[in-house]
């Protein structure tokens, strides 16, 4: 029932990307959306998240903003090859990048510059549809495990088949690593709550409203929770689909 879905909902196969035009406004997307990127290392674990700052289909060129933790600077100075991966609403984004990055500073803030890549891997995945929750409805989440010292608690923003994002009261960004997996996340869900194991992939707090905004990636999820975000990801299709219905009269 729940993988009835359109065949336009199928995951698609991933594109490649080669001309400047395809490149710069894919890249500009995840710009315009501020979306985060994951930066990691060939043959290292540690993942480091940066943003779009600037991208020219002129100059083929672009610029991204200082990165997470900011450590990973050495090996973009040693002239480490690296990967770029970002997602805009189920599309994802990547690109091999050689290192040759320079670093410098604008307004006080450090940025690395460089060229636009040659390729870049388009794939819309289409099961990946990400539904977002109405704020009167906001599931009740905990994030815990073994690498934190207590459990966390926050409230479900939206939620795909891969992951979800996630909010939290006050700044909790010291206590959480980016790119660790946490082995217990519950989450209580209208029918039942589902318990996985989540990597965590997007970590930034605001300080004008107070509050933590993190990104996770189900982590070997079982099964049966598998089936349950399915159900609980087709039940918000649902009522979407009815509202926006319901908008056009």
């Amino acid at each position: 029932m729940f993988n009835a879905l359109n065949a336009e909902d199928a995951p698609q196969p991933p594109k490649v990307l080669t001309t400047p035009l395809e490149i710069a406004s894919t890249l500009r997307m995840l710009q315009d959306s501020h979306d985060p990127l994951i930066i990691t290392f060939h043959e290292r674990s540690q993942r480091f998240q940066s943003y779009l700052v600037d991208v020219s289909r002129d100059s083929k060129t672009l610029v991204l903003d200082e990165m997470i933790p900011r450590d990973g600077e050495r090996y973009l100075e040693n002239g480490e090859p690296f990967r770029i991966e970002g997602f805009h609403d189920g599309v994802r984004v990547a690109w091999e990048s050689n290192g040759t990055l320079s670093l410098s500073e604008k307004d006080g803030h450090r940025i690395y510059s460089g060229n636009m890549p040659n390729e870049v891997v388009y794939h819309q995945r289409r099961n990946a549809f990400r539904a977002a929750l109405k704020l009167a409805q906001l599931v009740n989440i905990e994030l815990g495990g073994e690498k934190l010292k207590a459990p966390v608690n926050g409230k479900l923003l939206d939620i795909s088949a891969t992951g979800c994002k996630l909010r939290f009261e006050g700044d909790i960004s010291g206590r959480l690593q980016l790119g660790q997996v946490y082995d217990r996340f519950v989450a209580a869900l209208p029918f039942g709550s589902m318990t996985t194991a989540v990597e965590l992939r997007y970590l930034h707090f605001e300080d004008k409203i107070n509050i933590t905004f993190a990104g996770v990636r189900f982590h070997n999820m079982s099964g049966l929770v598998q089936r349950q975000v399915e159900r609980f990801v087709y039940q918000l299709q649902r009522e979407a689909r009815r509202f926006d219905k319901d908008d056009d009269f």
